[in-house]
């Protein structure tokens, strides 16, 4: 059963067209991966699905229910967490919970064990005595994850949800969307960190301007970029135009010259033996080589390739403030190179 399907969404702002026809679905228990660049539409869908935004055309449904018709039945549902941590800095963080516990209308005693529950799964229990204020960025940012739990939804929407965690605590994160998948739960991410998706995503949907111009599993963006990419990094800039005179022959696109990182990456097809040739070739020619890899295509090409430009964080969709809904969650705005071998150099 699909637990989001999302047909013909748009939506515009004045003359802006956030969305122009946006479809997607979501089968129950598995992730999403929203990318796209800044500015091009996704938080706008997660404000959409949260019964926080209202599209000028096109559907919504979270497990059958319409997100306008149907909100209330929709926000009983669903869980939100948005680019940045919405916590009230002067309660503590074991009242935070139960007060996004009562607002969901659970039982004092419930939404007090669901609090408890709650900041011990996110190790939060020692500081759940102290004012949000207090807290660390990373902290916050997790109090306010577990509120979205609060209800136990049955669908997540995760908008940017390790912005301002440092590594560990990302980790950690991902180590816990995967527990909440393993136990049922629907999970939209939209991140730009490629390496998130990667590792998190079931399925992935690329939208720029409002439009999906991919969608796929992971590996299936990749085979899309296609082939690998040979680099070598070398001592001396001087030996570059050497090195693309004798490789040239191997490359099935243009390769690129980078002589202020001393830099070479030459497309090519086929895996260790194409390695074996780019190094028999390069015997002889008295190039220092400090370092060689094979590299297969990642999620950070996919989008470079797909959209013209390299991903970056940090800055929200161009869209205005919603307005909250009652009962609903906070709206608010909005990697390793996978080798196959690498060698260290020396002259060839």
């Amino acid at each position: 059963m699909a637990a989001v399907e999302v047909a013909g969404l748009v939506k515009k702002f004045k003359e802006t067209t956030a969305l122009a026809g946006v479809d997607l679905e979501i089968p129950e228990g598995s992730v999403l991966g929203l990318l796209g660049p800044n500015g091009a539409g996704k938080t706008t869908v997660v404000r959409i699905l949260a019964t926080l935004l209202r599209a000028d055309a096109g559907t919504a449904r979270v497990f059958g229910k319409d997100v306008v018709t149907d909100a209330n039945q929709v926000r009983s549902m669903i869980g939100l967490t948005g680019q940045y941590a919405a916590v009230d800095e002067y309660l503590t963080g074991q009242e935070n919970l139960e007060m996004i516990g009562r607002l969901y209308h659970l039982g004092k005693a419930d939404a007090r064990q669901r609090a408890s529950t709650l900041l011990e799964r996110f190790e939060l229990a020692d500081a759940g005595n102290r004012i949000a204020k207090t807290y660390s960025g990373g902290m916050r940012r997790r109090l306010d994850i577990a509120a979205s739990l609060i209800a136990r939804p049955k669908v997540l929407f995760l908008d940017e949800p390790t912005t301002g965690l440092d590594p560990r605590s990302r980790i950690g994160m991902w180590e816990f969307i995967g527990s909440l998948v393993a136990e049922g739960t629907t999970i939209l991410l939209t991140t730009q960190y490629l390496e998130e998706a990667d590792r998190l995503a079931d399925s992935i949907v690329v939208i720029d301007h409002g439009k999906v111009i991919a969608r796929g599993t992971s590996d299936e963006l990749k085979s899309q970029v296609g082939g690998h990419r040979l680099e070598f990094t070398v001592d001396d800039a001087a030996d570059l135009p050497v090195m693309l005179e004798r490789l040239h022959p191997l490359a099935v696109d243009d390769p690129v010259v980078d002589e202020q990182a001393r830099s070479l990456s030459v497309p090519v097809l086929g895996g260790a033996d194409v390695l074996r040739d780019a190094l028999r070739r390069l015997d002889g020619s008295g190039v220092n080589l400090v370092d060689v890899g094979l590299r297969r295509p990642d999620l950070d090409d996919v989008f470079l390739i797909l959209t013209g430009h390299a991903s970056e964080a940090g800055t929200p969709d161009a869209a205005p403030a919603a307005a909250g809904a009652p009962g609903g969650r906070h709206a608010k705005q909005e990697s390793p190179a996978d080798t196959d071998q690498v060698k260290k150099g020396g002259r060839r």
